[in-house]
């Protein structure tokens, strides 16, 4: 145990380092020098809102539009999750002030909003929306400023600020809806040396904003433009109400300022939005639970099993032996193939490709190398990964598949290719048509969607049948016993060997390892947070494959025990038993932390978890059903059988 703890501490003292080395990353672009006066050009990025979980392009709503629309072209990640980068009409240059300046129109021709318009700018405030920005690739953050529960002699000197993704649309003071109009952007530039002679450089290395409602008669703008903001005291805000046409100004101010923060620490702002230090106290908890909890459940099952392997392999005692109960009474039965071989081996063989993809998305994200400066990376990078790994999981289907008497590898390598795939791309589909309804920009457009499908049958099924192809013709797994011509009559099973009991006992333990990190990752898909503590994450993945694989082989050897020879299915299944924690803690999660309460939004956000179950349950499932399989083999070849 003292081992187990030391390698421990050695394993949690690199994760510190790879924390700190969180600051650098490979950001997939080059740094960008700029000059004064040089034009630094603000893009939209898209409208959010995590109460409908549907994003919209900036421009379905009234704002200012430039005299060319221009699109960024975006990869698949980006497609996938809803952006739709595109130009704005805000001017900025490097390291000029603005202090107020007109957007579009003219003071004496303001922007009206119809009453269409008006309704929707007044739904779109209603359902909490965010507009995001970018100015050199750096998202746009609100600084919030706030005490915490410290001391009333701490509380005097300073305040705590966090960061928030993009700025509020506007707001709502009764029954009335205000729309943010003004906005104060702050950028922070970083001073590059540079020799005697040469034009200083900068870099952007922050980008806040502060969106103000001021309303119309307010403004004073002369004809150039120009505008002086009023006194924060003395300004009304700008009303928009549904029920007619509303008139109204977009302005906006600019001021720089000098960091110290170099170009390569600029994300660190937008990293270290909550508190993580609960997060470490945490993690390490649960590493250090499920290591203590592993160690004690080796050791028992070590114990017992060296015991069992002692007693059967007595010749003199060997007709006792026999008499009572135990796994050796099964011998001839528990390499007898299951029900459905075909199924399973192309359920398993998902899961291979599944865990294969994810091992190294966790791992090439943990390096820095798909940070959320890289925006839709993560995504397009386990996607195509998925393709890939292909070629694997059809070698281990194929593998298996030919060791439980399976014949027809043709129809086994298409059920692999095509099951799980099937099931993602058919609830993908029906939420899609869903979320076209909306005309959300979430929506997949169709040409990703064919594209999508041209990858599926262009590059996945092909490496799955080459695969398939090369583990069907490989020697089958060897079993260390001959299975009986007829099977043995199973004894009546206790009510806790029952398969939900099973499942419900097994799921415990993987996810108390990894609720944690749960939270954290729920966070950053439904409530738009950034994801980025790739290093735990990994940790995380490790404990959750020994987890599973130690449950695994203690449910099966009780099973056994039992003098039940029918595991092939149900370690699989009970081994994914976390997934049904999982699912519990979706549920939770629903209805604790979000506040979702129309029917779309609520269908996205279950038919997505319940693809995020399925997953994980096939993950799952395959750690617990090969680490099962390599301890029966072991166990049934220690024995001596006549």
């Amino acid at each position: 145990m003292a081992a187990v703890v030391e390698r421990l501490k050695c394993l949690l003292l690199l994760l510190l380092w790879l924390h700190g080395t969180d600051s650098f990353y490979v950001p997939g672009v080059a740094p960008i020098n700029f000059h004064w006066n040089d034009p630094v050009e603000i893009k939209a990025v898209k409208l959010t809102s995590s109460r409908t979980q549907l994003p919209y392009e900036y421009y379905s709503l009234p704002f200012c539009q430039p005299t060319e629309i221009t699109y960024k072209a975006e990869n698949l990640g980006e497609v996938l999750r809803g952006d739709r980068i595109v130009n704005t009409p805000f001017q900025v240059f490097m390291n000029v002030e603005k202090k107020c300046e007109v957007l579009c129109n003219f003071p004496n021709k303001p922007v009206t909003l119809t009453v269409e318009q008006s309704k929707l700018v007044a739904e779109r405030i209603r359902e909490d929306y965010y507009v995001h920005l970018i100015a050199d690739n750096l998202p746009v953050a609100t600084r919030l400023e706030f005490y915490s529960n410290r001391e009333e002699e701490e509380k005097k000197k300073e305040k705590d600020v966090q960061f928030e993704h993009g700025y509020r649309l506007g707001f709502l003071d009764g029954n009335k809806f205000y729309l943010h109009n003004h906005l104060s952007f702050i950028l922070y530039y970083h001073r590059e040396d540079v020799e005697e002679n040469q034009e200083p450089t900068y870099r952007v290395v922050r980008f806040e904003v502060i969106p103000q409602s001021i309303k119309l008669e307010d403004l004073k703008a002369d004809e150039k433009g120009m505008c002086t903001l009023p006194e924060a005291t003395g300004s009304a805000p700008q009303e928009i109400d549904p029920t007619k046409e509303n008139q109204l100004l977009f302005t906006y101010s600019v001021h720089w300022e000098e960091s110290d923060i170099k170009w390569a620490s600029r994300w660190d702002t937008y990293l270290t939005m909550s508190d993580v230090q609960i997060h470490w106290f945490s993690i390490i908890n649960s590493v250090v639970v499920v290591f203590f909890l592993s160690g004690i459940l080796s050791m028992i099952i070590i114990r017992t099993l060296r015991k069992d392997i002692a007693n059967y392999n007595k010749e003199d005692d060997i007709e006792d032996t026999m008499e009572e109960s135990g796994w050796k009474l099964v011998h001839g039965d528990v390499f007898r193939p299951p029900q459905y071989p075909m199924i399973l081996s192309s359920l398993l063989g998902s899961g291979i490709q599944l865990f294969c993809m994810i091992l190294i998305v966790i791992f090439v994200a943990m390096l820095g190398m798909l940070s959320p400066s890289s925006r839709g990376a993560l995504m397009t990078t386990a996607c195509f990964l998925f393709m890939f790994m292909g070629v694997f999981g059809g070698f281990f289907a194929g593998r298996l598949y030919r060791t439980l008497k399976g014949h027809r590898w043709k129809k086994g390598a298409f059920c692999t290719a095509t099951l799980y795939p099937g099931v993602v791309f058919g609830i993908c589909f029906v939420l899609n048509c869903f979320i076209w309804g909306k005309h959300s920009s979430g929506a997949v457009p169709f040409p990703t969607m064919v594209a999508l499908l041209c990858m599926w049958f262009g590059i996945s099924l092909p490496l799955v049948y080459l695969g398939y192809y090369f583990g069907f013709r490989k020697q089958p797994y060897d079993n260390p016993v001959r299975t009986n011509q007829i099977p043995r009559q199973i004894p009546e099973q206790r009510w806790y060997m029952n398969k939900f009991v099973g499942i419900l006992m097994a799921g415990i333990l993987p996810f108390g390892a990894m609720f944690i990190e749960l939270f954290f990752i729920f966070s950053a898909i439904w409530e738009n947070q950034f994801y980025y503590l790739f290093g735990f994450l990994f940790l995380v993945f490790i404990i959750l494959v020994v987890s599973c694989s130690q449950i695994s082989i203690v449910m099966v050897y009780f099973q056994l025990c039992a003098e039940d020879y029918r595991w092939w299915w149900r370690t699989f299944l009970v081994s994914g038993g976390s997934a049904f924690y999982v699912l519990i803690y979706a549920v939770f999660y629903f209805v604790n932390k979000l506040d979702i309460v129309e029917f779309i939004p609520s269908l996205l956000y279950f038919g997505y978890t319940t693809l995020m179950v399925l997953s994980f349950w096939l993950l799952t499932g395959t750690i617990g059903f090969y680490a099962a399989y390599m301890f029966v083999r072991k166990i049934y070849a220690a024995v001596k059988i006549d």
